[in-house]
């Protein structure tokens, strides 16, 4: 497998440790000394720095256990990644791709059964969050790891209390 494949992976792994809100394996993807530091913006405003950065994989692996929501019931994410331009240079590679994250929501089967008239997937699909992914990463023992990771909201984010 090339490195841009390997690389592209490495994203690919964190999306879905994300979408399933599973912190071990998406600190997994980190250095013990990589910065990951979440950005927004309104309109054409520049990017700001949201929150304080974390801190190695650790931190991000605490972060995802802790301060991401979880999924209401029936709920789920799916990330989407595309777009992706990888640059290699010997054992450093920088990854930059769009994403745009949906929310899935199913519809509870009612507990009679479904309607006779109603045929395929119940619930629904809308986009929720879009932007991203400025990475780094290093080659690390034969693995690629995130060193930096920076994450560009193209909208604000809002915190209760705040």
């Amino acid at each position: 497998m090339s490195d841009e494949r390997k690389i592209q992976e490495v994203l690919a792994r964190y999306v879905r440790a994300t979408d399933r809100r599973d912190g071990a394996a998406q600190g997994a993807l980190f250095t013990d000394d990589a910065i990951v530091q979440i950005y927004t913006r309104t309109g054409q405003d520049p990017y700001e720095p949201f929150g304080e950065p974390l801190i190695g994989g650790a931190g991000v692996a605490y972060a995802v256990a802790n301060l991401m929501a979880p999924h209401p019931e029936g709920g789920s994410s799916h990330h989407i990644t595309v777009d992706h331009i990888i640059d290699v240079e010997g054992d450093n590679a920088h990854l930059s791709a769009q994403f745009v994250v949906f929310s899935v929501l199913a519809t509870a089967r009612p507990a009679d059964g479904w309607p006779g008239d109603v045929f395929g997937a119940q619930g629904t699909v809308r986009p929720i969050e879009s932007g991203y992914y400025e990475t780094d990463l290093r080659r690390v023992a034969g693995e690629w790891k995130i060193t930096k990771h920076s994450v560009l909201m193209d909208m604000p984010i809002a915190v209760p209390g705040a």
